[in-house]
């Protein structure tokens, strides 16, 4: 009898690894990204000059002339000739710099083209510290770089801040020697490449500010003359010669600053290269045949196509959302939903584990499922600190904050400040949270992924916020708050599933297997986890207990969307107990999604030609998923990320729809019944669910980053002060109605002090509006009379206590 358990899992081991065996994969040496070339106009001048790129316009410069490529011509501009020789010129495709010197003499000055209509001028920047041989520029914004080699044939970088009130040329530590071939900014590293000792390809050198310079693989050849660029968020394109022959094609080739890996690209750019500038997303290079007066131009551009869904990948889409509409059609025709509370909170009937499991589905949105492991694949797992400090502070909240607002029986977390102050501070907090729900959090919430999907798959973005949204309305109108956490439960194992499998897939397919993994991921140092250092500039244990004491504790329980699940458990025990069982999933949970980045790190680093140079770095998950995986495990893992989506969008359109019902609704209607608020809300979920799509479209056309860091410092702006009134109603008895708007009026007025002012990093909006809220809201209170109303199960004091149920 003891063999049979034995039998069963070796045979459910073997099984799996045929499974994984027999999977299709992509084939690794083929490349992703594809190389365009095109011929443009010739250039008709005998002269060698200059190639420079302003606002996306090429330009030739030589001593006594300038050209413009427009149309389908190089046109002459009106060209101020500067009284110094033009060196070198580099830019990023919109800013066009260049390097000045005496005549044949080293650089010493720096200047920045000005195009305006056909009239081309060179504007002086403050002059260098000192001269330079061998010297090269580059450019991040306002930030300017000069890297050469000093009188003393020493290397030298200085670095010039355009943004700063008197800008100033700082030196900056040095690599270890030669002179430059290459220079280059990509994403905060400086990237020098010098000249390799005979038939040796170029030494490349990083820098970063935690590490300083280091030595990275060596460039596999020579680097063109101008031929080295930054591209997407974490990639250099080169264009590299054999070192043996200095009259040869010169192939292109990408180096990822992140896994270190070189790449080569089908392209290459042709021999008697004079000038060579990155354009667009490639190079555009003046070539000139021997005995030709023309300069013969072309340019050479980097493409990538869209990975096209299967059918058996719509296939599992389609199963998926069904499946998610016919739990919710279940509970409509289940339940006769006769009371507001069988909508609201489920009639306070769900088992607390089924509520632990939605609230980690609630607090795991798409844009972690996507962004999580794009931060483990770039940095380490030190981010993972903040779920292992949570989960602390989440016991907190489990002890203490949870069944005293259970045992109120609340279905609006916001009942709690109107019972324990005034009916105002209620209405005001409420209509503030459904604002920042809608405006800053589900529209969001829609867009990102779809934009992500859709950049890669080629899913228009409209279509999949339709998708996301038009789904998520349905089922959530229908079945209420049942349905939102029976598909929340779903909708964890759908996405929990697929990252597992997709982690287990990149083991099986890296060479050496899991020791390999280990190996590669110890070696880079991906796994680590604490930093306890005071370096408040880093993600340390300190700024982590900081995190957690004022987004998890203190602001707990104003979050509706989180509130409304514990809220619908049976009691105040059980509601303690889901709690414990969403700190319980948390762990597991963010090792799975860290060790997803840790595995695209051991993948890209051993086949960095299946990167898409042109690709965001939030992009790599998305990007494994479709190119990688075989057919119908990427429609599950897509699912994946829409259920990460649905699971809280639905919770945030069941918890504004309940807030807009029980808040508003309830107290300002004439004789309203539990059958007209259920109907109410039922119409303010479609309502509520049309509006975040239709901000999402919006969002489609504009500039998401701004926006969305626009959100995020409202949200602390506007929504800290609540949250300490939270905290003076329950952990104070001396907190009264007036001392608290007193607070709340003044935290968030000087929080916005501080904001115009920009006296902090928006990071700690949050934290000061809470700290201002407590102490002016307390201090306040005591110049008014305590309050008079019991307090009877409205404080965590053992006399205000409710009898235990």
């Amino acid at each position: 009898m003891p063999s049979a358990p034995t039998t069963f899992r070796q045979r459910l081991a073997s099984l799996l690894v045929s499974v994984l065996a027999l999977l299709p994969v992509s084939g690794f040496a083929e490349s992703l990204a594809s190389v365009e070339r095109q011929q443009l106009p010739p250039l008709a001048t005998s002269a060698q000059p200059v190639l420079a790129v302003a606002n996306q316009q090429p330009l030739a410069l030589a001593e006594s002339k300038a050209w413009a490529l427009q149309a389908n011509a190089w046109k002459p501009l009106d060209w101020n000739t500067p009284t110094a020789q033009i060196r070198s010129a580099f830019g990023d495709g919109t800013q066009a710099l260049v390097l000045t010197s005496p005549r044949d003499a080293s650089v010493d000055g720096v200047a920045e083209l000005v195009l305006t209509d056909n009239r081309l001028r060179a504007q002086a920047l403050p002059a260098l510290p000192e001269a330079l041989q061998d010297a090269l520029g580059a450019v991040h914004e306002r930030v300017v770089y000069v890297a050469g080699i000093d009188a003393a044939s020493k290397p030298r970088v200085f670095v010039l801040d355009r943004a700063a009130a008197r800008p100033v040329w700082q030196a900056k530590p040095t690599w270890p020697g030669g002179a430059p071939t290459s220079f280059v900014v990509q994403r905060g590293q400086l990237l020098v490449t010098t000249a390799g000792q005979g038939v040796a390809g170029d030494a490349l050198w990083t820098w970063v500010e935690e590490k300083g310079w280091l030595s990275a693989h060596a460039v596999p050849g020579r680097v063109v003359s101008g031929a080295a660029r930054a591209m997407g968020q974490a990639h250099v394109l080169y264009a590299v010669r054999d070192p043996a022959d200095a009259t040869s094609t010169a192939k292109l080739m990408t180096f990822q600053i992140i896994t270190r890996a070189w790449a080569e690209l089908p392209g290459e750019l042709p021999a008697g290269g004079v000038a060579t500038a990155g354009w667009r997303d490639g190079l555009l290079q003046l070539s000139r045949t021997p005995g030709s007066t023309e300069l013969q131009a072309g340019t050479a551009q980097v493409k990538a196509g869209k990975l096209l869904l299967g059918w058996l990948d719509w296939l599992v889409l389609v199963v998926y959302l069904a499946a998610m509409i016919g739990i919710g059609l279940y509970f409509y025709l289940r339940e006769k939903r006769k009371s507001t509370s069988d909508f609201f909170v489920g009639g306070r009937s769900i088992p607390f584990w089924a509520a632990g499991v939605s609230l980690y589905a609630a607090n795991t949105s798409s844009i972690s499922f996507i962004a999580i492991p794009a931060k483990s694949f770039e940095t380490n797992w030190q981010y993972l600190t903040n779920n292992l400090i949570a989960v602390l502070g989440l016991v907190f909240v489990a002890i203490w904050i949870v069944p005293l607002l259970r045992r109120l029986n609340l279905m609006s977390v916001f009942s709690y400040l109107e019972t324990r102050f005034h009916p105002a501070i209620r209405m005001l907090a409420s209509a503030l949270a459904i604002v920042m729900q809608i405006g800053s959090r589900m529209s969001v919430i829609l867009f990102l992924p779809a934009l992500a999907i859709s950049t890669i798959t080629g899913i228009d973005v409209v279509w999949s916020v339709f998708l996301m949204g038009g789904f998520t309305i349905i089922y959530t109108a229908m079945g209420g708050m049942k349905a939102v956490i029976w598909t929340d439960f779903v909708q964890v194992i759908v996405k929990m599933g697929g990252a597992i499998f997709a982690i287990l897939f990149i083991i099986w397919h890296v060479k050496g297997g899991f020791g390999e993994f280990t190996s590669v991921a110890a070696a880079a140092d991906k796994t680590k986890l604490f930093d306890f250092s005071f370096d408040l500039t880093k993600a340390t244990v300190w700024g982590f207990i900081f995190l957690v004491l004022f987004e998890v504790v203190l602001t707990f329980p104003k979050d509706q969307v989180l509130m409304q699940r514990v809220l619908s458990t049976e009691s105040a025990r059980e509601a303690g107990r889901s709690v414990w069982a969403f700190a319980l999933i948390m762990i597991p949970g963010g090792f799975v999604f860290y060790g997803i980045g840790t595995a695209l790190y051991v993948y890209y680093m051993n086949h960095p030609e299946r990167m898409n140079p042109l690709l965001p770095v939030d992009a790599t998950f998305p990007l494994f998923i479709a190119a990688e995986l075989p057919t119908g495990v990427t429609g599950l893992i897509i699912a994946g990320i829409f259920s990460a989506a649905m699971a809280t969008l639905s919770g945030i359109m069941n918890s504004v729809a309940t807030l807009i019902s029980v808040d508003f609704y309830e107290k300002l209607a004439k004789n309203p019944t539990p059958k007209k608020s259920v109907l109410f809300a039922e119409v303010m979920t479609v309502v509520v669910g049309l509006i975040g799509i239709g901000i999402a479209l919006v969002l489609a056309r504009f500039d998401i980053s701004s926006l969305f860091d626009l959100s995020i410092e409202l949200a602390g702006l506007l929504g800290g002060g609540f949250a300490g009134a939270y905290t003076l109603g329950m952990f104070t008895r001396r907190a009264n109605a007036p001392g608290v708007a007193i607070g709340i009026a003044c935290s968030i007025a000087l929080t916005f002090v501080a904001w115009s002012f920009k006296l902090v990093h928006p990071y700690f909006y949050l934290a000061i509006s809470v700290l201002l809220c407590i102490v002016i809201g307390y201090l306040a209170s005591l110049f008014f009379p305590p309050p008079k109303q019991s307090l009877q199960g409205l404080t965590i004091y053992r006399r205000d206590q409710i009898p235990a149920e």
